[in-house]
């Protein structure tokens, strides 16, 4: 059992945080325009500057899918530097090949299976059920969405259990830590995405200390 990748949606339904670890094929970098920066430093390694020439303050701790048919379950709901510790849990990411689909594509066609999902539990039901992971035969994808309407997607190996509260972890500790209470952090601008290297270190640290991940 393993982990694949995390994104991460805003309430506009763009994608503003990317990361992946045992991903044998990295999707292609986006087309121009298609990514905000500061989504992920893999597919968009250059960080942004302000006009003035001072890096992005976002280092500050405040500052393809393919469909198949699978399973779906539904349940009812009623400093300026970096840590040493932190990077210290970052490993370089192993060399892998291009899955031919863009990033941007890729993001849009996880969204999409979200929400096409989410709308089908909840007519089908007739109840004010949650969709919360979905299984195919190469994959199984996690969900956990907040209140304010961000989604935190994972697609891991399709027999680990739910990782719904892994998400939930990386809401309420990294995220509103690094991202939430970082001023410099612009969130639902449209403009930028979410990614700093405290979030990045952070979140790359909880996933490693998972049992399942190997």
């Amino acid at each position: 059992m393993t982990i694949h990748s995390l994104y991460i949606y805003d309430r506009h339904c763009i994608c503003v945080y990317y990361q992946d670890w045992h991903r044998t094929k990295r999707p292609k970098p986006a087309v121009e325009g298609g990514m905000l920066p500061a989504v992920s430093q893999t597919l968009y390694p250059t960080p942004p500057t302000n006009t003035e020439g001072i890096s992005s303050g976002f280092s500050s701790p405040r500052n393809t899918l393919s469909s198949a048919t699978g399973i779906v379950v539904a349940m009812n709901e009623g400093s300026n530097q970096v840590p040493t510790s932190l990077l210290q849990s970052s490993s370089p990411l192993p060399t892998t090949s291009s899955t031919g689909l863009p990033f941007d594509e890729e993001a849009k066609l996880v969204y999409g299976v979200v929400i096409s999902l989410r709308n089908m539990i909840k007519k089908l039901s007739g109840r004010d059920e949650q969709f919360v992971n979905y299984r195919a035969s190469a994959y199984k994808l996690h969900l956990f969405e907040t209140i304010s309407g961000y989604k935190f997607v994972m697609l891991s190996d399709p027999k680990t259990d739910s990782l719904r509260f892994v998400l939930r972890q990386i809401y309420v500790g990294p995220f509103l830590e690094y991202v939430v209470r970082n001023p410099l952090v612009k969130m639902d601008s449209r403009e930028q995405g979410i990614d700093n290297e405290y979030f990045r270190a952070s979140v790359d640290r909880l996933i490693r200390g998972l049992s399942v991940f190997s």
